[in-house]
């Protein structure tokens, strides 16, 4: 981690990038989305405020699906603009292809990563959840030997392996929440790099503006004409409501009832 002591950047805590590859390694792996739209909808109306401009990026298209058995050797280990956590370029000699994947902590070049249900309990190994011991951090989780993973993806998250049964697993997510899942459900081993991400400071309202963020203004501080927490005079609290009057505290967030979670976030 990085402290910047110049007059624009006083408080600004970045993380060091020596170590990733400069640029990226598969350029067949890189595409270009759909153009900002800036939080609009097709007739231009804004649906999602505060969004808008943004630096130029490309997407990486990630391997979440690792089910087949596999052995490949790590190339790189770089920066992607649409995640916070570093992703992994890597070389499968057998079909002699390449491709990325989520890089683990303490990942390194030259590494070999393994998949399928004989493969190693190794960091970036990825396994049925069957075969993965009580007690290990998993991340890249999928519900069935045939999705792509969809749980413990951002930066130094994972899960825990807390039990297991004849027809379940039962994990323990970052956030607290406890679920089960088929025992043919795949995961890969170990933490998400870049547990730091979340220390960053930006400390100017530039950067903020470089990740597509625009200006927040508080509802109370507008005019009723623009917000229903506008208006009154003095300094007030407000309604509880959004921009457009839909109620945004109280009652349920989740209409119907997963059998499958045992525990709600914390």
């Amino acid at each position: 981690m990085i402290e910047l002591e110049t007059i624009s950047q006083k408080q600004l805590i970045t993380l060091s990038s020596k170590t990733l590859w400069k640029k990226s390694f598969l350029k067949k792996e890189i595409k270009g989305l759909k153009k900002n739209t800036s939080g609009r909808n097709n007739s231009g109306k804004i649906t999602i405020k505060n969004k808008g401009g943004g630096h130029k990026k490309r997407y990486r298209q990630i391997q979440f699906f690792r089910a087949n058995h596999c052995e490949a050797i790590v190339c790189s280990i770089e920066y992607d603009p649409y995640r916070n956590a570093h992703i992994a370029s890597i070389f499968e000699p057998i079909s002699n292809k390449f491709f990325y994947i989520l890089a683990p902590k303490d990942l390194k070049l030259g590494d070999i990563i393994k998949s399928g249900k004989n493969a190693d309990i190794k960091v970036g190994h990825s396994l049925p959840l069957s075969e993965i011991p009580v007690g290990t951090c998993v991340h890249n989780v999928s519900f069935t030997n045939k999705s792509y993973g969809q749980i413990s993806r951002a930066a130094g998250t994972f899960s825990i392996i807390t039990e297991k049964t004849s027809e379940f697993v039962k994990i323990k997510i970052s956030s607290g929440e406890q679920r089960l899942l088929p025992l043919n459900g795949r995961a890969t081993i170990g933490v998400v790099s870049n547990e730091l991400a979340s220390s960053t400071k930006t400390n100017k309202a530039g950067k903020s503006r470089w990740l597509n963020k625009r200006p927040k203004v508080r509802g109370v501080a507008m005019n009723p004409v623009d917000h229903p927490h506008g208006g009154g005079e003095g300094k007030k609290s407000g309604k509880g409501l959004n921009y457009w009057g839909k109620p945004t505290k109280g009652g349920k967030t989740r209409k119907t009832i997963n059998k499958y979670v045992i525990k709600k976030d914390e």
